[in-house]
């Protein structure tokens, strides 16, 4: 639905459409409401004309710098932007120089710093003072996870709001106030309309730099004209961010949690963002090894040939055989019981590490060790009625322990059944024990 022009006041076509359609209220900016509304967390302090330092985390193109220089409008402090790639510590004590000069005669500042993540850290260290008294509201805005790119001491003494993409009701509302901007509807077809929207994928202003284009289009479009008239927006896939692990964790939960088309999506997004693909298969052999262990022993067997396929193949006939072994990974039974098994030995080896072995399971090469009475009363399993002795393998002085306790999902079954025999073997009354 067209929204009325008088929202966005006197227009100068020679400006991008992006500024030109720069909301001129906090009640404009779309997909936000969750922390904008007069209820959300940034609208009350508005309404209290009380504003505290804050970092705002979202994806490009959801309205973070328009955010920050609407607070400082409807809250009457200073704008004062800077971009953390273009800005050192000079410029910053030129800011805080000024800010106070203002507040001595009752006027407050909201610094605005782009890109905040780009700051090393002694470069964040120097805002504390400025937002610990006072002096500056600091409004940072960064597509990075702050826990990891900003240090506690700043994070202390800020709020963080996560913005969302924008969802498809809210980039259908941009191209609403463009078309109404510019005097007519978007020579598209309803196909093409929705296609425009998916090619945006959650970025307004990108959307808005591909009207700017399809507006000079001579005549209405089908999905496949606007796909030649306009260039997809590169998938948000940063492989050395936070949004190459939240990829790949959500890979290895889908195939973790046994959902083959999932982790098919998500291995396909990976590639698609120009992972590395050999990276996928070494995260994948890692995961047939912790989260499947010998519930099905041929699991990294799998991983390992994919491995293997792709470093002889390459892209893209490579990519199809890590394809064939996440589906075989996320459709195998799982069992974390070998991962539970090592961690739990390790912390006995922590506390006994000192401990020798017993006596009867060390060699004695040389005399010494046989007067010693290395290797005395050691039984050679493969001779026995059995195959099994059921002599003690642990030190001296430590408590026999199952640390290896095998579920019953997949081969770990017959693992188990395995394992009880050998006990009930280990149990049985020796001839000593019936006199």
């Amino acid at each position: 639905m067209n929204e009325p022009p008088s929202l966005f006041g006197l227009d100068d076509a020679s400006r991008p459409l992006a500024d030109r359609l720069r909301p001129r209220s906090l009640a404009e900016v779309v997909g936000q409401s969750h922390v904008l509304a007069k209820d959300g967390p940034i609208g009350r302090m508005v309404a209290a004309q009380r504003l505290v330092s804050m970092v705002l985390w979202g994806p490009p193109g959801c309205g973070k710098t328009t955010i920050a220089r609407l607070l400082a409008e409807q809250t009457d402090l200073a704008f004062e932007p800077l971009s953390a790639t273009f800005s050192g510590v000079a410029d910053l004590r030129k800011v805080f120089q000024t800010a106070r000069q203002r507040r001595e005669i009752g006027q407050g500042t909201l610094l605005f710093v782009d890109e905040i993540h780009r700051f090393n850290r002694a470069q964040q260290d120097s805002f504390l003072p400025y937002v610990e008294d006072g002096t500056v509201v600091l409004v940072g805005a960064t597509t990075e996870n702050p826990s990891f790119e900003l240090n506690g001491a700043l994070l202390s003494r800020c709020q963080v709001f996560v913005l969302k993409r924008l969802d498809d009701a809210a980039l259908d509302t941009l191209i609403g106030r463009a078309e109404n901007l510019l005097g007519g509807a978007l020579p598209l077809d309803d196909d093409a309309r929705h296609a425009l929207i998916a090619m945006a994928d959650g970025d307004g202003r990108y959307l808005l730099n591909m009207i700017e284009q399809v507006h000079a289009l001579p005549r209405p479009v089908d999905p496949a004209g606007l796909a030649a008239a306009v260039q997809k927006r590169a998938p948000l896939y940063d492989k050395s961010q936070e949004g190459h692990y939240n990829l790949i964790s959500a890979l290895h939960k889908a195939m973790r949690g046994s959902d083959p088309d999932a982790a098919l999506y998500w291995l396909a997004r990976m590639l698609d963002g120009g992972e590395d693909p050999l990276f996928i298969a070494r995260r994948i052999t890692r995961f047939a090894n912790e989260d499947i262990g010998l519930a099905d022993p041929n699991a990294v067997q799998q991983a390992l040939a994919a491995w293997d396929v792709y470093e002889r193949l390459g892209s893209p006939e490579g990519e199809l055989a890590i394809a064939q072994a996440v589906v075989y990974l996320a459709t195998a039974p799982k069992s974390i019981a070998i991962y539970r098994g090592l961690s739990r030995a390790m912390r006995e080896a922590k506390t006994t590490g000192s401990l020798v072995p017993p006596a009867h399971i060390l060699n004695a090469p040389t005399k010494l060790m046989k007067q010693l009475g290395y290797g005395d009363g050691y039984q050679y399993d493969p001779d026995t009625a059995d195959g099994f002795s059921g002599q003690n393998y642990f030190p001296d002085g430590v408590e026999r322990t199952s640390f290896y306790e095998p579920t019953s999902n997949g081969y770990e079954r017959a693992i188990s059944e395995r394992l009880r025999h050998w006990q009930q073997l280990r149990d049985r009354p020796t001839p000593n024990d019936r006199t």
